[in-house]
Formats: structure tokens, C-alpha cells, sequence
């Protein structure tokens, strides 16, 4: 081992001395590196050698780079880099050989030499990397379209990348990325051909025999892609992703009418079909003679008209969720745009109102879009139609905890007379587990519209709750309502009758005793006695819990002559990783430094 160790530091002997030569480094700085350098080889001729020694080398060689070029920079010296700067490269890339080769199945690695290799222009070597890397990872797609782009930008080399994606094709013969980045790649390299034919045609520079081919630069092969890509994999939202790569590139409008005549043709029993061609109809530009702000206001109007005949033509073909979403998605977006034409606006919100009813109506309007349906009526002032729409919302969707939530926030802002009913009526539908949105909701709305007796009675109904989140949380709202409602006596009252009724949260204990330190004399026995309480639930665990009670004591009111025994007792209780937190908090707060 020493041998080897002795060989590769020898090998850093003629670098050193350039850099020394020639003024990037003093001798000590030389000799520091040199004794820095033997440790960490060293490491990595151990008999049991980590991940993290391969990276703290790596790491410290980096560094050394970009020392020598800030310096370089400083004085002004740009010579003599094939003897420095070239060796350290090419040792980094060795030591990420090595490590690569040990932890073969670390990607992050494998990229992390990729990265290395990019930033120090390395195209060689980089090329080298992506090879290996494929050779034990070919099932990862995401590495194949990585080498690929590589090929494409770094090396500018079409054809490499092209080998590869093919590549990639056999071991991935359905992955719709590779097909998409392939598709990119081709109509990429055709608008590269284009501007090169542009350029030289600019120059008037006489090519002799070589002709830019027409199929090529019109995009034949990426069409070819599109065929083999549609034939083995199938879906609207596969085909529009193709369409919308190429509706990126000015030159492929022959392709993107093959694509949308393949959409048309192939899957009217989609959706996302019916969805993009309605959306198509928004496309048209304004003529010149609609300049006003009026006229605009009138051609987007007829616009909009177009998209949703073709949104109806599709409900009648495709009755489904799916086509309502899109239609009524479309209605939403198209009502949130801003518009200083009244009229335009009030037609929009007509529109999206009638499409909401109408996919109510049919039984097929998605939970999501209740909420949007809601605020829309809200700021229209229907408060009856309002309040229906809430109710035949939790009518559809009696489980779902949103739902009722919005439902009862619409029905509270409304004022209406049945919503301790509807509360009722939600707990009673929604899964107990999930209901604690509805408790907190009750909560609030009692503690500002009920009696103070009908809300201690919802909060005793609380207490009862066998779902541990929502016993607790009641238990914190009741605390802090005894305490508005009735001050610290009160507070004091309902926090003796709950501190045996289990389970608590944290928060439980510390607001009561946050309350005894809001009196204008607090107690030192009460707060005590609420730690001791808190400690018995969490003293196991908590080691900020038993800081703060030694800070008490030797607050002015407290014995300083109590934190000895409170130390043990935490020490003798918490365990595992709260110890040490704990003993490293307790020497700073010792030591006054918290």
C-alpha cells in the first residue's frame, strides 16, 4: 500500500514544482498540499474505504482548481496549463474511475463526474463517462436523453445523439420521453441544416456537389419519429405533446397538420381532443379594422362562441367527467381573464354559470369546480341560489371533507339559520378520522354566533371524540376560550377538569402556563405544578420542555437550588437522541451563552 501511495505522490512532484516556479503557490503552500494530498490517498488505500473519503478528495482537488485559476486571474499568468491544471483533471477523473467503479449502482456519482467533466470542458473524457454509465444503467431513461443532449450541445454532433436515442429505443420501446426528446432532436437538427443553408446562401459561398437535403430540412425525419413513436404508443396527450414540440420550430406546418389530422381521425373518444380543438378556435388573429377595444372585446366574444359549439359538439359524442372538466375549465379560465368590457365580462360569467349547472345537472361536475361555482355566485349577491348550490354539493359528495367545509364557510358567510344543523349533519357523513376541519370550523363559528353555554356544550361534545387529533385540538380551543371568555379563573377551572383526560398535546400545557405568566403576579408553585403535569406526559421525549423549567427556577422567582435535581431527573428520563441534545443545551445555558 505504501509503495502505491509513495508512486502517486511522486507522480504530483512535477505540477508542484510548476506551480511553485511559477508563482501560484508559496513553499509552504506546496508542502501543506503535498502532506494534505499523502492523507487522503492514504484513506483510500485502507482496507475498509467509504464513499465519503472518494468525495473529500475529489472535493479537495476541485478546490485546488479553483484556487490556481482565481490566481492565475490575480496575476495574470496563463501558461504552463497542460503541466498543472491538465495533470489535476486527469487525476480527479481517475479517482471518479475509481470510485465509479466501486459504486457502480450510485447515479449520483456517475453525474456528479458528468458535472466535473461539463464545467472543465473535458468532451473526451465526457463521452467516456456517458458510455460506462449506460453500460450498467440502461434502464434508465432519463440517462439515455442525457448522453444524447450532451452529444447534440457539447459535441454538436447530430448523428452521435441520434446512435444513442436508437439505442436508448431498444431498451425503452414505449418511453414516451425518449420518443419526445428524440422528435425534439430531429426537428433541432433540421432547423441547425436551415440556418446553415441561410448563412451560406448570405455568403454566396460555393458548396460544389454537397446539397442541403430538402426532406431533412422540412423535417422527414422527424415525422419518421412521429410514426414509429404513434405506432407504438398510443393517447391524445402522447400525440398533442408531440404537436406542441413542434409547433415550437416555424418550418413544420405540414407535420403539425399530419399530427392534428391523426388526432382528429384516431381519438374523438378523448377529451384532451375535443379540449385542444375547441382551444384551436382562440387561435385566429384580430384583423386590422378591430383595433377598439370594443371591436376586440366583440371578435374574442365570437371567438369563445366557436370554442364552446365545438365543446358541445364533443358532449354530444363524449357525455363524460372528463370532457365537462374541460369544458367547464375552459369557462373558468376565460372568466378569471381581466377585461375592462362589461358586457364581455357579464357574458362570460353567464356562460360559466349555465355550463356549471348543466354538469351539475348531469351529475358529472367534478368536486374541485364546486368551490369556483361557489365564489362566482357569491360575488354575483344570488345568495339563495348560493346556498342550494352548497347544499347540493355535500348532497354529491356526502364523504368528502372539502366539500362540507366549503359548504359551511358559504353557509356561515350567508348567515344562515341551518348551520348548526348542517354541522351536524357533515359529522354525522364524514369519517371521524378526517373530521377535524369540521371541528375547528364549528368551533369558530360557535365561539362568534352561539351563547356562551351552547359553545361549552359543543366543546364538552369535543371532549368526547375517540379520534385523538380532534380531543386534543378541542381541548387547546377550550383552554383559550375559558381564558377570553372568563379570564384565568375560568381557565384555571377547565384546565384542572382536563389535565386526567388524556390524550394532551404540548401546546396544552405550555398556554396554560404562558397564562399563569400573564398575571401581574404569577405563581411559582402553579407554574410547577403545570411543568410536573406536562413532564409526566412528555419528559420522556421533550428536552426543551425540561430547559424551560430550569429557566423558571432560576428566573427571580424560582430556587435555583431545583435545577440540580430537575438535571437528574431529565437526564434519568430522556432517551436516545434528546440526551445529548439536552446536555449540550443545559453546559450552554450553564455557561450564559443562551
Amino acid at each position: 500500500m505504501a509503495e502505491i501511495v509513495q508512486q502517486r505522490i511522486e507522480n504530483r512532484i512535477p505540477e508542484l514544482e510548476q506551480l511553485e516556479r511559477v508563482g501560484l503557490f508559496s513553499k509552504k503552500e506546496v508542502k501543506s498540499m503535498l502532506k494534505r494530498a499523502t492523507a487522503l490517498e492514504y484513506k483510500l488505500h485502507r482496507l475498509i474505504i467509504t464513499k465519503v473519503d472518494f468525495i473529500a478528495y475529489i472535493q479537495y482537488e476541485i478546490n485546488v482548481l479553483e484556487l490556481i485559476k482565481k490566481r492565475r486571474s490575480r496575476i495574470g499568468y496563463q501558461f504552463k496549463r497542460e503541466e498543472i491544471e491538465f495533470s489535476i483533471i486527469s487525476r480527479i477523473n481517475s479517482i471518479f474511475r475509481r470510485a465509479t467503479t466501486k459504486w457502480k449502482d450510485d447515479v449520483q456519482l456517475w453525474l456528479s463526474h458528468i458535472a466535473f467533466c461539463k464545467k472543465w470542458n473535458t468532451k473526451v473524457q465526457l463521452g467516456k463517462v456517458f458510455s460506462s454509465m449506460l453500460a450498467i444503467h440502461p434502464e434508465k431513461p432519463a440517462l439515455w436523453i442525457m448522453a444524447a443532449k450532451s452529444e447534440l450541445e457539447d459535441r454538436n454532433s447530430s448523428e452521435s445523439a441520434r446512435h444513442l436515442f436508437l439505442r436508448a429505443l431498444r431498451f425503452h420501446p414505449e418511453s414516451k420521453k425518449v420518443y419526445q426528446e428524440y422528435f425534439r432532436m430531429e426537428l433541432l437538427h433540421a432547423e441547425k441544416l436551415r440556418k446553415q443553408q441561410k448563412e451560406l446562401a448570405q455568403a454566396e459561398i460555393d458548396m460544389g456537389e454537397y446539397e442541403f437535403s430538402p426532406e431533412i430540412m422540412s423535417g422527414k425525419l422527424a415525422e419518421v419519429v412521429y410514426r414509429d413513436a404513434t405506432g407504438k404508443i398510443q393517447g391524445a396527450d402522447f400525440i398533442l405533446s408531440l404537436l406542441t414540440i413542434a409547433a415550437i420550430f416555424d418550418f413544420t406546418k405540414e407535420l403539425q397538420d399530419t399530427i392534428i389530422q391523426d388526432l382528429q381521425s384516431k381519438y374523438t373518444d378523448d377529451s384532451l381532443t375535443w379540449d385542444f380543438m375547441a382551444k384551436r378556435e382562440l387561435e385566429a388573429t384580430v384583423g386590422e379594422e378591430l383595433q377598439s377595444a370594443k371591436g376586440r372585446a366583440s371578435d374574442i366574444a365570437r371567438r369563445e362562441e366557436r370554442c364552446c359549439q365545438v365543446y358541445e359538439e364533443g358532449l354530444n359524442s363524449l357525455n363524460t367527467e372528463a370532457m365537462w372538466a374541460c369544458y367547464v375549465s375552459f369557462c373558468l379560465e376565460r372568466f378569471k381573464r381581466k377585461t375592462n368590457v362589461q358586457q364581455l365580462k357579464e357574458k362570460r360569467q353567464e356562460r360559466l354559470l349555465a355550463v356549471l349547472q348543466r354538469a351539475h345537472d348531469s351529475s358529472l361536475l367534478k368536486e374541485d369546480f364546486y368551490k369556483n361555482w361557489l365564489q362566482v355566485l357569491l360575488s354575483s349577491g344570488d345568495s339563495e341560489q348560493t346556498a342550494a348550490v352548497a347544499m347540493a354539493a355535500t348532497q354529491r359528495y356526502r364523504q368528502s371533507v372539502d366539500v362540507w367545509c366549503l359548504a359551511l364557510q358559504t353557509m356561515v358567510h350567508l348567515g344562515s339559520g341551518a348551520t348548526g344543523k348542517l354541522f351536524q349533519d357533515a359529522l354525522t357523513h364524514v369519517n371521524p378520522k378526517l373530521s377535524l376541519p369540521l371541528w375547528q370550523l364549528q368551533v369558530e363559528w360557535s365561539m362568534t354566533s352561539q351563547s356562551p353555554e351552547e359553545t361549552e356544550a359543543l366543546f364538552q361534545r369535543g371532549l368526547l371524540s375517540v379520534v385523538p387529533a380532534v380531543s386534543m385540538e378541542i381541548k387547546e380551543k377550550y383552554l383559550d376560550w375559558s381564558y377570553r371568555a372568563g379570564g384565568y379563573k375560568k381557565a384555571r377551572k377547565t384546565f384542572t377538569s382536563l389535565h386526567e383526560s388524556r390524550p394532551f398535546s404540548k401546546a396544552f400545557f405550555t398556554r396554560m402556563i404562558q397564562m399563569e405568566k400573564d398575571q401581574v403576579t404569577p405563581k411559582m408553585s402553579n407554574l410547577r405544578d403545570f411543568y410536573e403535569r406536562a413532564l409526566r406526559e412528555f419528559g420522556s421525549t421533550d428536552d426543551d420542555l425540561w430547559l424551560e423549567y430550569i429557566r423558571e427556577e432560576l428566573g427571580p422567582s424560582g430556587h435555583p437550588e431545583n435545577c440540580g435535581k430537575i438535571h437528574w431527573r431529565a437526564m434519568k428520563l430522556l432517551e436516545g437522541e434528546s440526551v445529548e441534545r439536552f446536555t449540550a443545551q443545559y453546559t450552554l445555558l450553564q455557561t450564559g451563552h443562551i
